[in-house]
């Protein structure tokens, strides 16, 4: 049926199909995340492997939003420019890194928090000159690289490299035990209605504090302040990337509410424009 057809009367109440599917899909993820705000229910987890605390206390899980991310580079890379590794990940979030927090020894060693965040393991291990790729390669299985393949388009330009390097390679972590954690981690936030409704408004804008409910009514009350929400263009408007802190030695219990810590506020406007791919 085509709504030209209609007459004038009848066309003011016709729904295009694309627009009811549409509507339905929102109307049932939202009576989800309803749900989960009424009746405490967890998001569905996928089991997340330990992984040893080496002296440190959270580690921050950075999680991105991919077009955000593409729309705010003056010169995109590969994983913005080619459209196979753009496919579906505008589904979820894809993974950014997972950062240990200053290990004790070098706190002891006099070592501020600020330069840990700038320099990580490059403090102990001078960064090679040139890009990500310089970086040694991944020694990972051939069923983890596959996984993380689907859930880090920045592999391809080698940014699981330079995470390792900068953020595990000084603490006796190994690769695999890294991103096998932090493949789950990815798949159980994406599991979750929080980005369920980041799905439902993408292409669109919300209020920074919608972002907050929305994260608390999926992992629980006051776990808001887990959350860091990192936002580009101008005003600080375009939504690149959400940060979630997690307790050291509480991995395997994520997302309950009690595996999460608090971390520094972001620098979101009060409201945020969440991107889509053309």
């Amino acid at each position: 049926m085509d709504a030209k057809s209609l007459t004038p009367a009848k066309r003011a109440d016709y729904c295009p199909p694309g627009r009811f599917w549409q509507a339905l899909l929102s109307v049932l993820l939202l009576g989800m995340w309803l749900g989960m705000l009424l009746f405490g229910a967890s998001p569905a987890r996928a089991e997340v492997p330990s992984i040893e605390a080496k002296s440190f206390d959270h580690y921050t899980l950075a999680l991105t939003w991919h077009p955000g991310f593409c729309a705010s580079r003056s010169r995109p890379p590969r994983e913005c420019r080619d459209p196979g590794l753009r496919r579906g990940t505008e589904e979820g979030f894809v993974l950014h890194g997972l950062w240990p927090s200053l290990p004790q020894r070098l706190r002891e060693r006099g070592v501020e928090r600020r330069r840990w965040w700038r320099q990580g393991c490059f403090i102990e291990r001078p960064r090679p000159d040139g890009g990500f790729c310089r970086h040694p390669s991944l020694e990972l299985s051939d069923e983890l690289a596959r996984e993380l393949d689907g859930v880090m388009p920045g592999r391809a330009s080698c940014l699981g490299r330079y995470q390792y390097a900068k953020h595990a390679a000084c603490l006796d972590v190994t690769a695999e035990d890294l991103f096998d954690t932090s493949v789950a981690l990815v798949e159980a936030v994406n599991a979750s209605a929080f980005t369920d409704f980041l799905v439902i408004h993408r292409g669109g804008e919300v209020r920074r504090n919608a972002l907050i409910e929305a994260f608390e009514a999926a992992f629980g009350k006051g776990t808001g302040r887990a959350l860091r929400l990192e936002c580009a263009g101008r005003g600080n408007r375009l939504l690149t990337e959400v940060r979630i802190g997690i307790a050291a030695r509480s991995l395997e219990s994520f997302p309950a509410a009690d595996s999460l810590v608090r971390l520094d506020r972001g620098d979101c406007a009060t409201r945020v424009r969440i991107a889509a791919f053309d």
